[in-house]
This record gives C-alpha cells, structure tokens and sequence, in this order.
C-alpha cells in the first residue's frame, strides 16, 4: 500500500511546506495545548461510540492501510480451479491432502464441509451468512475511523473556542494574548488536519480493502458451489473471471445472494 504511505508524505508535506513558504516556522505549529483538546477529545468521542472489539480492530487495521499487500485474485481463481481439477478427475474425497495447504480460512472451512458430505442448501446459506457477517464487522472498523473524522473537526472547534475564551480573559495581560491565539487557531487546524488527512482517509481505504476481501470470499463461494455441483474446471474458471472483470471492486454480500 505504497500510496498511503505517499499520500501522507504529500499532504502533511505541502501543508507543512506552504506554512514555511509564508514565513511559517514549524514551532508555531507544535502547540501542546491544542494537541491535548483535539487529540483527547477525538479520541473520548470515538471510544463512546464504538464498542471495544472495534475500536480495538481500527488500531490494528493501520498495519493493513500502510503495509497490508494488494490482493492477488489471479491466484484465488487459480487455486479454485486446481481444486475443481482435482475433484473432477480424483473424487472430492481427493481434496482431503490439500485443505491443509489452503491460507484462506474461508476456503478451507467450507471445502472441508464439501468434504463432509453437507447439503449444497445448507452450504450455501452459511457461506452467504459468513460473508455478510464477516462484510458488516470489517465495515464496522473502518466507520470507528469515520467516526473519528467526524468528531475531530467540531473538537478542533471547541479547541479554537476555548482558546479565543483564553485570550478575552487576559486582554489586560498583553503577555498570554500571542499563546492563547495561537492555541486557538493551531486548535482548529489539527482538527481539520488529522480529519481530512489521516482518518477520513484511512476510512476509505480500509472500505477498498473490505471491498476487495469481500471479493476474495465472492470468488471461493461461487468456485465451492461450482466444485460441489460438479462444474468443469473451465466453466468454473470462466465464471470466476466474468465476476473479476463485473465487479472488479466487489460488491457486498446481499448483491450476490440475489447473484446466485
């Protein structure tokens, strides 16, 4: 994910680079005051409407929006077809040796169940079940981001507000007036600087990202039902590509019940 970590280098760049263009020092932006109100506020506000499980999540998906890797759907189908290959000329009881080297839980929880014998009714249902659920709690995390968006300008505010109040109360003091402006505009644009540069951001990107895990699980759904119905490996394949290149951003989970 080498464009957030450039996007971040660019944004905070050019801001940072424009403030010393106009004879801006970077010291006049390091306001520990209004670090405390918009990073403290953002945060309180964001752990009062998300649940632990997500807010816990959200810190752990920064990984994937910097160093996460871009999936590779050319193996997905090609593992699925080595599978649908295999079932058609050995038997499904022949998938046995390679559930283990499956890396996709999805993949091979559900061959398994093939394996086992379930009913492509019931199969079917819990691997749609599974993809809507797994889609809702990866949505989930990214909107404890959004949320944080959301919140961090209007704290900026407030953080702009209290400095103003600072400074009215000290106007015989000519002293305390440059630290109590300062606050209160360096306030505001820590706000709106984390919102529109860091978490509205990462929302987004970690909405392509569930957009694309969704796919991956499109992609074995469709190739599990193909192999358990007997499909022939080219015809599996074949319908495997038509939804990469439909969907190739992926689509959520209630789409491709009505898909199928």
């Amino acid at each position: 994910m080498i464009l957030s970590i450039l996007g971040i280098l660019i944004g905070f760049g050019a801001i940072l680079g424009g403030n010393a263009i106009e004879g801006g020092h970077l010291s006049g932006l390091m306001q520990p005051t209004a670090a405390l109100i918009v990073f403290g506020g953002t945060l309180g506000a964001t752990l009062i409407s998300s649940t632990m499980s997500e807010f816990s999540q959200a810190v752990k998906s920064v990984i994937k929006v910097f160093f996460g890797k871009d999936p590779d759907f050319t193996a997905v189908v090609k593992e699925i077809v080595d599978s649908a290959t295999t079932a058609r000329k050995d038997g499904i009881l022949a998938l046995e040796k390679t559930v283990g080297s499956l890396k996709n839980p999805f993949f091979a929880e559900n061959l398994r169940r093939i394996i086992d014998g379930y009913d492509p009714a019931v199969l079917k249902d819990m691997m749609e079940d599974k993809i809507q659920h797994t889609e809702e709690d990866k949505n989930s995390v990214a909107k404890v981001w959004e949320t944080a968006g959301g919140f961090s300008p209007t704290i900026g505010i407030i953080g702009a507000v209290l400095g103003l109040i600072h400074v009215m109360s000290n106007l015989s003091d000519s002293s305390k007036l440059g630290a109590g402006i300062a606050v209160a505009f360096v306030a505001t644009v820590y706000g709106v600087g984390l919102a529109n540069l860091i978490f509205l951001p990462t929302a987004n990107k970690l909405k392509k990202i569930v957009k694309s895990e969704m796919l991956e699980m499109i992609l074995i759904y469709h190739g599990l039902l193909g192999i358990q119905s007997g499909l022939n490996p080219r015809v599996i394949e074949g319908k495997l590509n038509n939804l990469l290149g439909d969907h190739g951003g992926g689509h959520g989970a209630e789409e491709e019940k009505k898909a199928a």
